[in-house]
């Protein structure tokens, strides 16, 4: 670890020199690049800082105690150390932490996809549910929603809706709902009072640009067509609807909630950009094999992740065995005990992975 801390602290320091030469503070996008790595290193070549002095003070306090003392001295020094003690268990746990790989993506907005699974219009009742519950979290954290696709059931449901969010970390902290959540509560279609249990399909993924997934225009056909709500009626006079088929996957994406062709095109390519690259990292990852799907929150779309039981007000989630009783709560946003106890299992893994290498 100190040999990598080493590291850092020299690219760190190499950042400060480079940022300071004339021909990068004229280059605005390279000082852009070299000052966000700069800060993305500086809370470890701190926290790495406050370390050496733990351990320098250890060191003299050693030094102190093989000395002849009085016995309030040597009490003090004897409590000095194992404050410092503490603290250095501390500083090595959280500089583990800091030194794990970054995902490239966590700092980037994501397209998040509701689809309603079995349960019928129940489980369109649920995917409505799952879009109000992260709408609030975004509100929280700040971040601003944009829906770019949904197809209604008629009754307050969805039978799917893809929405943006946009905001500073908003990959790193949904990251980990993708898979399939499962309600268990009486349906208000049912007049019996019976339990039932339905799904919905969340995918979550991060918004890539131009440069990162490059589309083959003579890959995709584009249809424009007129918009429509919910049973056929008309929304929009003029032909502003756009359907994107990606040939060489047979992937479909729709566009129609914005007036202007262009808007609804443009946000059809951002789906699509999204979709390819998650088929590519999904690739990839099958490759990595048991090491990458033992990770906490691989988004498997066919994994039970989630249970959110009305009769007991419980939710679980299945990955970590976490329950919470707050079910009301949750649904309105307030999932941060999720995320916050999902990232912590996923760095436990990693860096358990870390020290079997």
């Amino acid at each position: 670890m100190l040999d990598k801390l080493a590291d850092v602290e020299a690219r760190y320091n190499e950042l400060l020199a480079l940022m300071s030469q004339p021909e990068v503070t004229r280059d605005p996008e390279k000082l852009m690049k070299y000052g966000q790595e700069q800060s993305h290193l500086e809370p470890i070549v701190q926290t790495t800082q406050r370390y050496r002095e733990v351990v320098e003070q250890l060191a003299g306090i050693k030094e102190m105690l093989a000395d002849d003392l009085d016995d309030d001295m040597k009490a003090m020094a004897v409590e000095e150390r194992s404050s410092l003690a503490l603290e250095k268990t501390e500083l090595e746990e959280r500089l583990e932490t800091m030194l794990l790989p970054k995902d490239p993506n966590d700092e980037k907005d994501v397209i998040v996809e509701i689809r309603a699974g079995a349960g019928g219009d129940e489980a369109g009742l649920f995917a409505a549910d799952l879009f109000r519950m992260y709408s609030h979290y975004a509100d929280g954290q700040g971040w601003k929603t944009a829906v770019l696709s949904k197809n209604e059931s008629g009754i307050g449901g969805f039978k799917e809706i893809v929405f943006e969010v946009h905001g500073a970390g908003a990959y790193s902290k949904l990251k980990y709902e993708s898979g399939v959540h499962r309600v268990q509560r009486i349906p208000q279609t049912e007049s019996g009072g019976r339990i039932h249990t339905s799904t919905a399909t969340v995918a979550v993924l991060p918004e890539i640009d131009e440069v990162e997934i490059e589309i083959d225009p003579a890959d995709v056909r584009i249809d424009i067509f007129r918009s429509s709500g919910p049973g056929g009626q008309s929304v929009n006079t003029t032909d502003s609807a756009v359907r994107l088929t990606h040939l060489p996957t047979g992937i479909v994406i729709s566009c129609q909630d914005e007036k202007s062709q262009l808007q609804n095109k443009i946000k059809a390519f951002n789906i699509l950009r999204a979709r390819l690259y998650d088929i590519e990292q999904r690739r990839r990852e099958a490759e990595l094999g048991a090491a990458r799907r033992s990770q906490v929150g691989s988004g498997d779309r066919s994994e039970k992740i989630r249970t959110y039981n009305f009769p007991q007000t419980r939710v679980t989630d299945h990955r970590i065995g976490f329950t919470s009783y707050r079910l009301e709560n949750i649904l309105n946003g307030e999932i941060d005990e999720f995320v916050e106890t999902l990232a912590k299992a996923d760095q436990a893994k990693k860096l358990e992975q870390l020290a079997e290498a």
